[in-house]
């Protein structure tokens, strides 16, 4: 059986037919050129007309071929379409232009004006209120993405801890209002109230995420006017210090935090990124030098340190910290393409870790990076599966790059501000959803609350924010 089948399918691609012999012998010959080619017959049983070279056009399966007059000029050729053969001496086919679609005109506004921006946050702050759960948070700990079912089951109530506290530092820098003070309250109560994440398994060390994005919002937190009542203020101050401690403890011997674990399998974990780190300098610094907590001098010496020893030649930030640089030419992540939304997150912690060397010039060239080589971030955004992009750009670094974008441009002073913010909007506002969210990989629910909170983030600090700086 296998046998007639190969010997039916090789027939097949030669244009031939398994029919009856007397079938076959009843079909009428094909008409033969001068030369002595004959042309190829559909299995309609009627032969094309040739051209007095002998040479017949293409024809499709079971297909009419066009009629070449003698010495005539072949048919035009139709996007896409295969071209006849030309008889020698002929006149190739006219190939009609491939139809192109238009772009997507929101990829072409090149600025746009608080009042675009003020809108968007209204929306992506309803957005937010209308899917905080009754308790406080958003989202679930569970997986609701086939693309996450490798993840250990901790790293999803992780993430959940994690959106909820960038949520809270969004509520805080809005407008109040009755409504968003109320979610605001239940927000902190939650965080405050919730279980510290836990490792997930061996390798799956999501859980300093949260601790990153929990401790920074406990600063912003304890910064608040709102929140300086004592029964807030102890409350506060007990948590950030527990999750203070965390980072000590996980801390990596390089001096960054990651949430994979490295080369080595062990408690504290052995693999970093620049990225993960620059997020949570600013408010250690903030937290030792403002607030007076007991914060390690030296675990926050080593990761500011481990950020600036990420810093390249071009202005970029490799992706982890390597003795040898990972830069080896064509589209590497470590390349200033791929290092888009590094090269700004980190510019901002060395600059307000007190880095002399992080000038407005320096973060200016960043920012003009960001904006020049922006289509790579474009291109990449709402991908499914991390890095599949150009310079291995993941679709998650989008709004979290253009979040501190907006915290770079913050640095520069006061008078050139607007402009960057301008543009910084045009990025975030065309590709706002409908429902006011944002949204950047597809995955489970904490895609949205981090995206959407470092998307009105990033807009609010244009228009003015209540946050401490």
């Amino acid at each position: 059986m296998r046998a007639a089948f190969v010997l039916a399918s090789a027939l097949w691609s030669t244009g031939l037919s398994l029919v009856p012999v007397a079938q076959a012998q009843s079909s009428p010959p094909p008409a033969v050129a001068p030369s002595g080619t004959s042309p190829a017959v559909p299995r309609s049983g009627t032969s094309p007309a040739v051209p007095p070279s002998g040479t017949s056009p293409a024809v499709a399966p079971g297909g009419t071929p066009p009629t070449v007059p003698p010495g005539g000029t072949p048919p035009a050729v139709p996007p896409g379409g295969t071209p006849p053969a030309v008889p020698p001496g002929g006149t190739p086919p006219t190939v009609a232009p491939l139809e192109h679609k238009e772009a997507d005109p929101r990829y072409f506004i090149e600025s746009l004006d608080p009042d675009a921006g003020l809108s968007a946050i209204r929306h992506g702050i309803g957005f937010l209120m209308a899917k905080q759960n009754a308790d406080g948070s958003w989202g679930t700990s569970t997986p609701e993405s086939l693309y996450e079912l490798n993840y250990s089951n901790a790293s999803f109530y992780a993430w959940k801890v994690a959106g909820g506290a960038l949520c809270v530092q969004t509520l805080l820098m809005v407008d109040e209002t009755p409504e968003r003070r109320a979610a605001l309250d239940k927000a902190v109560e939650y965080i405050l109230a919730s279980e510290k994440p836990k490792r997930g398994n061996h390798w799956d060390i999501d859980n300093n995420w949260a601790a990153l994005c929990v401790f920074s919002m406990l600063v912003d937190l304890a910064q608040d006017p709102r929140f300086q009542d004592p029964q807030w203020k102890t409350r506060i101050e007990a948590r950030g210090k527990e999750y203070a401690q965390h980072l000590l403890e996980q801390q990596d011997p390089l001096g960054g935090w990651g949430y994979y674990e490295g080369p080595v399998i062990s408690r504290r974990p052995t693999w970093s990124t620049s990225f993960s780190t620059a997020l949570v300098v600013p408010w250690l610094v903030t937290a030792k030098d403002r607030l007076g907590w007991p914060v390690d001098a030296p675990m926050t010496k080593r990761a500011i340190e481990y950020v600036g020893k990420c810093a390249l030649p071009t202005g970029a930030y490799e992706y982890d910290l390597n003795p040898i640089p990972r830069v080896s030419g064509g589209e590497h992540i470590n390349d200033a393409k791929g290092s888009l939304s590094r090269i700004q997150v980190c510019n901002f912690a060395r600059r307000r870790a007190g880095d002399a060397r992080i000038t407005d010039e320096k973060l200016r060239e960043g920012l003009k990076q960001f904006f020049d080589d922006h289509r790579f971030l474009a291109v990449a955004r709402a991908t499914e599966f991390p890095h599949e992009s150009w310079y291995r750009n993941a679709g998650y670094f989008y709004y979290f790059g253009h979040y501190f974008a907006a915290r770079v441009i913050n640095e520069l002073p006061a008078g050139e501000r607007e402009a960057w913010h301008a543009k910084l909007r045009a990025k975030i506002v065309p590709v706002q959803r409908e429902d006011g969210s944002s949204l950047d990989f597809p995955g489970s629910f904490y895609s949205y609350t981090y995206a959407t909170s470092f998307a009105t983030m990033a807009l609010q600090l244009g228009v003015g924010s209540k946050s401490p700086r």
